[in-house]
């Protein structure tokens, strides 16, 4: 009956399909298996004894450097895309690209909803195919959420951004990059 209970012998709260442990060893065993052929799956649970909160050691930041390597070679693998600078913020998205798509507007849809794809849906994402922005969104790459003025430059380079096609709405509540009316209300009462 023991292999039947919620909570392994360690205390851990953690329930997966599979408990062999170089499944979470990551990296570990790629050579012998193709993680991309299984599905992920993981269960937590809160602690049983009341009033503990357990630890904050599950929260994890994103790793924002990451997210703008697998945007950009994602928007890459569109057609007629063939250069693409990526920076991300706390907020926002921000992808620069070099096409020779005839349409425009489809293009910036397409690599606008790839980065959508990939980042926590309260983020904004901003496209332009102006490649004269690429420098500048280098540029910021160098700053950090806490270095002096770097929200008013965001903010600057993406007024720059919004005059190249953003392609459709996401959706009736929201706008081309993501907004809804409140996002809209808070950025200009700042």
């Amino acid at each position: 009956m023991a292999n039947r209970d919620v909570y392994e012998e360690s205390g851990d709260t953690i329930n997966v399909n599979n408990k062999r442990e170089e499944l979470y060893n990551e990296g570990g065993g790629q050579g012998v298996r193709n993680v991309s052929d299984n599905y992920g799956f993981v269960r937590h649970q809160k602690s049983p004894i009341q009033g503990d909160r357990g630890g904050t050691e599950h929260y994890s930041a994103i790793d924002r450097e990451q997210v703008a390597n697998i945007i950009s070679q994602l928007s890459t693998d569109i057609p007629n895309v063939n250069d693409v600078a990526t920076l991300v913020t706390d907020q926002e998205v921000l992808v620069s690209y070099s096409t020779n798509s005839k349409d425009r507007y489809q293009t910036a849809d397409q690599v606008k909803r790839t980065a959508m794809s990939v980042v926590p849906r309260y983020y904004h994402v901003y496209v332009s195919d102006n490649t004269n922005l690429m420098r500048d969104v280098e540029n910021l790459a160098n700053l950090d959420s806490t270095s002096r003025n770097a929200r008013n430059l965001v903010h600057g380079l993406v007024k720059e951004m919004k005059k190249s096609p953003q392609g459709s709405r996401m959706s009736d509540s929201e706008d081309e990059n993501g907004a809804t009316k409140d996002d809209v209300m808070n950025t200009t009462n700042r």
